[in-house]
């Protein structure tokens, strides 16, 4: 998907608009062929999505574009987390599994593979250190507290938190999101820009018109995502069923609808040299994820009296211990090589196996 910044394609405008008519026009019909227009009318709307925040973000620029990339797909998200929840199917696990995949696939999947490829093709890249570092000094603490934390506490058995606590855990994350989207946007911007020079074809910065009007684009393509996701959701979860897979795969296929679009972006920008860019699009989201999802949907949850359960079991603690160890260890030398991008793959595919095969 490439991004035009003197007029919009014709399918970037059509396609959020079509895809609002859709959803009415399906919305509650059964059948194969409904479920299958649903569920390409959201992938099609979840990429004019992105086209138009792509376009803002070359007018506003570096970090912000990132921001505004994550905030997006954060939106697509919590469409689709919360429309699970309130679902006929409801899942306690969903966020939980969903924010989950979200760490995983964002360290070892689409980061993995920008690195491997960026080492292909330019051998080594080099990226800023303290920006990486200063990814990971929030997302860190974030995962331990709504992922691990959970299963130490004493008010409530098992993974839960209790009310007071799941509100201060929200607190807690909203907090760390807006501190660290301050230092990333204006005491220390410095970090999060591209260190190298793009080997790609630099793109003019599009008029404050067309700007604008992806603008205006954009928040109809979000509010189509949000409400076919109510859609879609029933075909996620009969699609896991059908495949007797855990119910832990809702949220990895949650998680890789919602990072493929994005995905694309950061693998375009690492194959450009750009690696730094590539990796404020892939943790940010991470960052995005856990800092907004968590108290957005343990609203929902406390207004419409629904239990989640967020603490993962002993396996995926110790496998997000070994992610983080191995993030520590590729993000703190300020290049990356081709090796590291091999051993975060290699991650990936052991939690998707245990996933599996657990």
């Amino acid at each position: 998907m490439s991004v035009s910044t003197e007029r919009l394609p014709l399918w970037t405008v059509l396609v959020p608009i079509l895809a609002l008519i859709g959803d009415f026009a399906l919305h509650g019909r059964p059948g194969i062929l409904p479920s299958v227009a649903i569920l390409f009318a959201l992938v099609a709307a979840v990429l004019a999505a992105v086209h138009h925040a792509e376009l803002v973000a070359l007018r506003v620029g570096e970090p912000f574009g990132a921001i505004l990339l994550a905030l997006a797909v954060t939106v697509i998200e919590l469409g689709l987390i919360v429309s699970i929840m309130l679902g006929d199917h409801a899942e306690p696990t969903l966020m939980r599994d969903t924010i989950h995949a979200t760490v995983v696939l964002v360290l070892h999947g689409v980061a993995g593979l920008c690195i491997v490829l960026g080492a292909i093709r330019h051998r080594e890249q080099e990226f800023s250190t303290q920006g990486a570092q200063s990814y990971l000094s929030v997302l860190i603490p974030m995962v331990a507290i709504t992922l691990i934390l959970p299963n130490f506490t004493t008010s409530v058995p098992g993974p839960y938190y209790s009310t007071s606590q799941l509100a201060f855990v929200s607190v807690i994350c909203l907090l760390f999101w807006m501190a660290f989207t301050f230092v990333q946007t204006v005491r220390h911007r410095e970090y999060f820009l591209p260190t190298g020079p793009s080997q790609g074809h630099d793109l003019a910065i599009p008029t404050k018109k067309l700007t604008l009007t992806s603008l205006v684009l954009l928040f109809v393509a979000l509010i189509a995502v949000v409400l076919l996701a109510k859609g879609v959701s029933p075909i996620i979860q009969k699609t896991v069923s059908a495949m007797n897979a855990p119910p832990a795969l809702v949220g990895v296929l949650v998680a890789a609808i919602v990072l493929l679009p994005e995905g694309m972006t950061a693998i375009r920008a690492a194959l450009n040299n750009q690696l730094q860019t590539s990796i404020n699009l892939t943790l940010g989201s991470a960052v995005a994820s856990i800092g907004l999802t968590v108290p957005a949907v343990s609203l929902v949850a406390w207004w419409t009296d629904r239990p989640l359960a967020l603490g993962v079991d002993p396996g995926g603690t110790a496998l997000l211990v070994l992610s983080f160890i191995m993030a520590i260890i590729t993000y703190g030398t300020g290049r990356a090589s081709l090796l590291s991008g091999v051993v975060h793959i290699i991650l990936l595919a052991t939690w998707v196996f245990l996933i599996l095969v657990p």
